[in-house]
């Protein structure tokens, strides 16, 4: 089913670039507003567009519509199955508990302390970290 909404919104995509390429511009209905291009229109000089322009909404339409189907197919084909046919155990699918306090390691010893400034050291470009 994929293929096919696959193929359709390809398809649609084309007819789109096509009827945009030969549809005329804004500037070559200059003619129309002096009764020169009411033979182009569909439904006459107070129609709702030509017939490019109805056949480029259908086919919009047809896109949005088409992207839609593929976004849910696409949501749909992500959840989770087991493929491989293997029996995962009750117990290592609970969460695992945080480690206890006695269990984690102590550190006795402080950190130790910067020893020194910059400028005894002789590099005066550094900052003084005390």
């Amino acid at each position: 089913m994929e293929q096919i909404i696959l193929v359709v919104h390809l398809l649609v995509a084309l007819a789109i670039i096509g009827l945009i390429m030969l549809q005329q511009g804004k500037g070559a209905d200059m003619g129309a507003s002096f009764g020169a291009g009411a033979s182009q229109t569909l439904f006459g000089s107070d129609g709702s567009g030509n017939v490019l322009t109805r056949a480029t909404a259908w086919l919009t339409t047809l896109f949005f519509a088409t992207s839609f189907g593929l976004a849910l197919i696409a949501t749909n084909a992500v959840a989770p199955s087991n493929d491989l046919g293997i029996e995962i155990p009750a117990a290592s699918m609970q969460a695992e508990q945080p480690a206890a306090a006695e269990e984690l390691p102590v550190v006795d010893e402080d950190l130790p302390a910067a020893v020194g400034t910059a400028q005894e050291a002789g590099e005066e470009d550094l900052p003084d970290l005390n």
